[in-house]
């Protein structure tokens, strides 16, 4: 596992709380993120739940940072409404985070001991989809050429 950093990125907690506060209603946006983009940007993104299943916060923010050209994200944080604070990724966040950002940071904790962490050490032994994707095209076995 990959030693936990001292470093916690404070402005970036302050922003998804500010999310939280001021974006989340009801049962629908219940936990914001934010995340920091290699060029110092902060990104943000609120969950949108439904009983079918809906994506995290933490997914949302990856199309939300996409659509803005943020391709290389550094830390990412969730914070939930109502005051709730720091709320670790779920299993399919982790998944999803490692599988598009396998050097991602997250911060996780209570606010009296939060630390920063590499994905990696909350998903060890992880299956890395990108890692088994193969390099070259391979053809087409429907293609009549």
């Amino acid at each position: 596992m990959t030693a936990q950093s001292d470093h916690v990125d404070h402005e970036l907690i302050q922003a998804a709380a500010h999310v939280a506060r001021t974006r989340c209603r009801g049962d629908n946006h219940t936990m914001a993120a934010a995340a920091r983009a290699r060029d110092s940007r902060i990104v943000t993104a609120v969950n949108a739940y439904h009983f079918t299943g809906g994506p995290c916060a933490e997914l949302v923010l990856l199309g939300t940072a996409a659509a803005q050209g943020a391709y290389e994200l550094d830390t990412i944080v969730a914070v939930g409404d109502r005051d709730r604070g720091v709320v670790p990724p779920c299993g399919r966040c982790r998944q999803v985070l490692v599988d598009y950002f396998p050097a991602l940071k997250v911060i996780v904790g209570a606010s009296d001991r939060l630390r920063t962490v590499s994905i990696t050490d909350l998903l060890p032994e992880s299956y890395i989809w990108a890692d088994h994707q193969l390099d070259t095209e391979q053809p087409d076995p429907l293609s009549t050429s």
